[in-house]
């Protein structure tokens, strides 16, 4: 396995094993009584870009995800979230990274129950496209919503320090997630900017593909769409915890196109 597949593999896997112990179902945690300064730095930054009920406010979303590889590989797809209840839709119209074997548009979702696949608009049911695609629809979905998700129970937090990087002042927050299964859990190290209150660039480890001693660094920048401060804008590679990155090329993701409250119906996501 070659770098760019090593890392895209445990981007992917770092996005599901967040998203499997952490469910927008429950309900977030509140300004009421900080755990310490790294909740309450957390909770500023969370309703700065726009918390969770906002999300449910806009009742769902439809956007343009692009995935770039440095090898040139890439994937284009509309995707399609309902906020309550998590569904989701995929439609790719370009898949050099999911399933690069199927020529043509190739369509997944998730209807709340069931994952489904389409390719030219018939049905697939192998058994093995299938898990990647139980695979795919939430990985995408929590990483739309990843910010909002901080405020999930079962997440940790602490407050490590400032540190000034390129005459930018960062108050830096470790997070955890408490284990409900006696395994590994991930870890983010994130660079919440002073003055702007947003994420400009976060540390994470992969633990269930066991990548804990060497993080990866993933940048952001943002844009403001609806009254949210979404990272529209994203590159990651491996770095170490001082966030000093490799010398390997950025693999990058843009969100582009962005409308919320579609008027999208439960009927919009089932195969």
């Amino acid at each position: 396995m070659n770098f760019n597949q090593w890392i895209i593999a445990i981007f992917s896997l770092f996005i599901l094993s967040c998203n499997t112990k952490q469910s927008s179902k429950s309900q977030p945690k509140t300004a009421e009584i900080f755990e310490n300064k790294g909740h309450e730095l957390i909770y500023n930054m969370v309703n700065k870009v726009g918390d969770y009920s906002a999300l449910l406010n806009k009742k769902d979303v439809v956007y343009t995800y692009t995935y770039q590889t440095p090898n040139g590989n890439s994937d284009i797809s509309t995707e399609k979230y309902m906020f309550n209840g998590e569904l989701s839709y995929g439609l790719y119209q370009h898949h050099q990274r999911t399933f690069p074997d199927l020529e043509g548009e190739i369509e997944q979702g998730f209807d709340g129950h069931k994952y489904w696949l389409k390719h030219q608009g018939k049905i697939i049911n192998d058994p093995k496209r299938l898990k990647k695609v139980a695979f795919k629809r939430p990985t995408n979905f929590y990483w739309f919503a990843m910010f909002q998700k901080l405020l999930d129970p079962g997440v940790n937090y602490k407050f490590i320090g400032k540190e000034t990087i390129n005459e930018t002042e960062y108050n830096i927050v470790k997070i955890t997630f408490t284990a409900t299964d006696g395994k590994p859990t991930d870890i983010y190290q994130v660079y919440i900017n002073s003055k702007t209150l947003l994420v400009d660039q976060f540390l994470f480890t992969v633990a269930d593909y066991g990548v804990l001693d060497t993080p990866n660094l993933m940048q952001l920048k943002y844009e403001h769409v609806d009254g949210m401060w979404l990272p529209t804008q994203r590159q990651y590679k491996k770095s170490t915890w001082n966030a000093n990155v490799s010398n390997e090329p950025w693999i990058h993701v843009t969100w582009s196109n962005i409308k919320f409250n579609n008027g999208l119906t439960k009927e919009d996501f089932k195969k």
